[in-house]
């Protein structure tokens, strides 16, 4: 009877090396409210006056380069807060008491790749979860994971990942990577 613990612990002892360890895994938030950010395009209406009215891409350097007024910072920043801060340069000695509107005309794009018919950049449609990225990637593969992906987003300075269900909400901006199953 002394033997049989001693023989379980012999038996066990080589399948302790076929544990896998996953990486560690951060918490991939849900945002709030939209934040500009490079890559986006805007679309700036000033009230009475058309010819400022247009649309412009947020650069490298999270500015819009508008006419008068010249860089404007606006990555991080809602479209609300962006329409003020444009207003108050405007109203710096252009306009008597500017009104603008921001709005967003198209998303900065999504990224996916893996166990996907078609990786790549795509644009980002308001709304937009894991599974619809996937889809309009083509669908999976015939090794795809169909369980759970993996969203990679950048919070504040630093990019995090997450294991995510098919349902989770993506920002633009946000990579996500099917992974292949292991049979």
């Amino acid at each position: 009877m002394r033997w049989l613990p001693i023989l379980a612990l012999t038996l066990l002892m080589p399948l302790a090396g076929c544990t896998t360890t996953r990486p560690a895994t951060y918490f991939v938030e849900p945002t709030g409210p939209y934040t500009l950010d490079t890559g986006d395009l805007v679309r700036v209406t000033v009230y009475g006056d058309q010819e400022l009215s247009n649309s412009y891409r947020v650069g490298d350097n999270g500015t819009i380069s508008f006419p008068l007024v010249g860089q404007v910072q606006v990555r991080g920043q809602t479209t609300t807060v962006a329409a003020s801060r444009l207003a108050g340069a405007l109203a710096n000695g252009y306009l008597r008491n500017p009104n603008v509107a921001i709005e967003v005309a198209e998303y900065r794009p999504f990224f996916i790749q893996g166990a996907v018919r078609t990786s790549g950049q795509f644009s980002y449609v308001p709304n937009m979860t894991a599974r619809a990225a996937i889809s309009t990637a083509g669908g999976y593969t015939d090794t795809a994971d169909r369980n759970q992906v993996t969203v990679y987003r950048r919070q504040g300075d630093e990019m995090v990942r997450g294991s995510v269900n098919l349902d989770f909400p993506l920002v633009p901006g946000d990579t996500v990577v099917v992974s292949e199953r292991w049979f």
